[in-house]
């Protein structure tokens, strides 16, 4: 398998993704509790990444596996396209996946228990998303998953390996004793200020859904749009990008993001325009990449005003 096949198997453009939660996460502990751990985030940085590419590929390869039209294995599938063979493709998500579990234990050793157990609930979900009799991503729940697994969790994860001593929450054992202990009103700024994150990531699955329904009904694919039926899912698609400005408006009047947030809401008209669009049409090749668009235009405009609030900070 050459390395441009193996970009496309782990669909290494899709990254952008988990690449944001990373970003605003990294960008809010620092703007909120004033710490930053180089070493941590890297590890961090690493361990996400290679998870993410491991659950793309496993994706892939249960795709390919169940699939039930041949004209998809050989000709929409990359395995199929590129006669990649399957000894190969499980030998790249094990060894993906064991590199990326051995830096998350590495990060558990530097922090506390609570790392490994956020992250076993991430890895679950990421494998169970696409492996297993009936997958996550074949449910109506595979939005709800992957929005507030890579939204919440990415940013939660982040936060926590820089500022796990600023009293977000705490796991100890003594005996045979757990004890879970949280501070609610900074677990609910967290999850504020990674709304926009989650729904936009949500909304990236839940148009991906909506333009592929008829081929995932032919291959058993019964996610969301199926049951709740076309045109509920495209007013849903609507509604979670007008809570996503609401989110970031509410977060600012909370004093949680710095009122320079603001200017990130000039981005409304044009995502608000790719939304018209793609009411308009649901074609897979045509309208989808504007889901894409509306994500890296929301969170983009997010990430740079965080980085300016910092920057201006840092220089008074």
């Amino acid at each position: 398998m050459s390395f441009r096949t193996f970009l496309k198997l782990v669909e290494i453009q899709t990254k952008i993704a988990s690449i944001f939660p990373f970003l605003v996460g990294s960008l809010f502990v620092y703007y909120r509790y004033e710490t930053f751990n180089p070493l941590n985030t890297m590890i961090f940085f690493m361990a996400m990444l290679l998870f993410d590419l491991t659950t793309t590929t496993i994706n892939n390869y249960m795709d390919y596996r169940k699939a039930s039209s041949q004209t998809y294995r050989e000709q929409r599938n990359i395995i199929g396209q590129k006669a990649i063979p399957e000894k190969v493709v499980i030998l790249t998500i094990f060894t993906m996946l064991a590199i990326a579990t051995g830096l998350g234990l590495w990060l558990v050793f530097r922090t506390d228990l609570l790392v490994l157990l956020i992250g076993m609930i991430c890895f679950a979900i990421g494998i169970f998303y696409t492996f297993g009799p009936i997958p996550l991503s074949r449910m109506p729940l595979g939005e709800v998953f992957s929005g507030v697994t890579m939204g919440f969790g990415i940013i939660f994860l982040i936060i926590y390996v820089n500022g796990f001593d600023q009293g977000i929450a705490s796991i100890t054992i003594a005996g045979w004793e757990v004890q879970l202990q949280a501070n609610v009103r900074l677990l609910a700024e967290i999850l504020l200020i990674s709304l926009p994150c989650v729904f936009t990531i949500a909304n990236l699955m839940l148009a991906n859904n909506i333009c592929d329904l008829e081929e995932d009904i032919n291959n058993h694919r019964y996610t969301l749009p199926y049951y709740i039926g076309k045109r509920y899912a495209i007013m849903l698609f609507n509604v979670l990008y007008a809570t996503t400005f609401v989110s970031i408006l509410t977060a600012v009047l909370f004093n949680i993001l710095p009122i320079i947030m603001l200017l990130s809401l000039v981005v409304t008209y044009p995502v608000f325009k790719h939304v018209h669009q793609f009411n308009q049409k649901q074609i897979k090749e045509i309208t989808f990449p504007l889901a894409v668009k509306n994500l890296v235009i929301v969170n983009s405009a997010s990430v740079v005003m965080l980085a300016v609030s910092i920057l201006s900070s840092i220089s008074h």
